[in-house]
């Protein structure tokens, strides 16, 4: 089960991780999980260019080191890259030490000081340690790509519905979920442009 939108009081409970950006105009910060990978990306790249948006993409570091150059193609384009650990694993599932190194072997294969927790899963004693030398970095809106009960116009409609200036989406450039990825990714770029809304990195004069 996982929440749509996420509630205010989680920013409050969790105020260490950041959940939302504080903007004074019409932008949206798309990211995504789980890439690099050679369709899911390239092809996430390109339909961001159509729109002129961009986008922060937290990395598996064990797929960076197999795809360099899609790193490289992300950065050309003007995106940002994020830590999504070295291997993906649950926090919450991982002793600390362990789960801490891991995210450092990813660290020096991914020159970045954002990260993002696998499956959002992480504990607080893990929070304490990461935040010295990381922002970790939440999201407000989860469409839902990645679930398979239900059909890709729900999770576009999630998007459109549940997003407001300043908030984070997070969709996952992972092949298993392409086709709804995809077309979530394009169906939100349109509609959010067309209401002049425009699509930012989270580069560090937002953070």
């Amino acid at each position: 089960m996982y929440l749509t939108r996420n509630p205010k009081f989680v920013k409050l409970l969790y105020p260490d991780m950041i959940w939302n950006i504080r903007v004074n105009e019409k932008v949206i910060f798309l990211t995504f999980d789980d890439g690099p990978d050679p369709k899911a990306t390239l092809d996430a790249l390109n339909l961001l260019a159509k729109y002129q948006a961009r986008a922060t993409f937290f990395c598996v570091g064990e797929k960076a080191q197999k795809y360099p150059e899609i790193i490289q193609q992300i950065l050309k384009a003007g995106h940002i890259i994020g830590n999504h650990s070295h291997k993906h694993l649950n926090g919450r599932k991982t002793a600390s030490e362990i789960y801490i190194s891991d995210i450092l072997n990813a660290a020096e294969v991914l020159n970045t000081r954002l990260f993002r927790p696998p499956y959002g899963r992480i504990t607080s004693k893990q929070v304490k340690a990461i935040k010295l030398d990381f922002k970790i970095i939440m999201w407000t809106v989860l469409p839902g790509d990645f679930d398979q009960s239900i059909s890709r116009e729900t999770v576009l409609n999630r998007c459109i519905k549940n997003t407001k200036s300043g908030d984070i989406i997070v969709l996952h450039d992972n092949p298993k979920f392409y086709d709804t990825m995809i077309y979530a990714l394009e169906g939100t770029l349109d509609h959010f442009s067309k209401a002049g809304f425009k699509f930012a990195a989270l580069e560090d004069k937002y953070l």
